[in-house]
């Protein structure tokens, strides 16, 4: 059964930085397409980054030149690097594993950028 487990959401203010962790069990992480998600009260779930099995990655308009994803395949850990946060960032972060149906998610981590 594969599991992700987020970790790193917190609170800080506008100009600081994150970064988030994904820890994954039960699955090669790196042999899927992984991703962050994010989700801000009152909005849909958007894309914020993906990586694919060869390395490359993809961000959305809204977070290029400030995020960066990567992994660590021997820790099976995914990460989302996160600078010069702005408020709009404030969001609930999900992971997810794989595409389509067959995906995996994780529980999702907090993130508030506040004053």
């Amino acid at each position: 059964q594969v599991q992700l487990v987020e970790s790193g959401g917190d609170l800080v203010q506008p100009g600081g930085s994150l970064r988030l962790s994904c820890a994954a069990s039960g699955t090669i992480f790196s042999r899927n397409v992984l991703s962050w998600y994010r989700q801000a009260p009152g909005k849909q779930r958007e894309l914020v980054a993906s990586i694919t099995p060869s390395g490359r990655t993809n961000y959305a308009d809204s977070v290029k030149g400030r995020f960066t994803i990567s992994r660590d395949s021997a820790k099976n850990t995914l990460y989302l690097q996160m600078n010069s946060l702005k408020l709009d960032d404030t969001a609930v972060y999900y992971c997810k594993s794989g595409l389509g149906g067959s995906a995996t998610w994780g529980q999702g981590t907090q993130v508030t950028v506040s004053s």
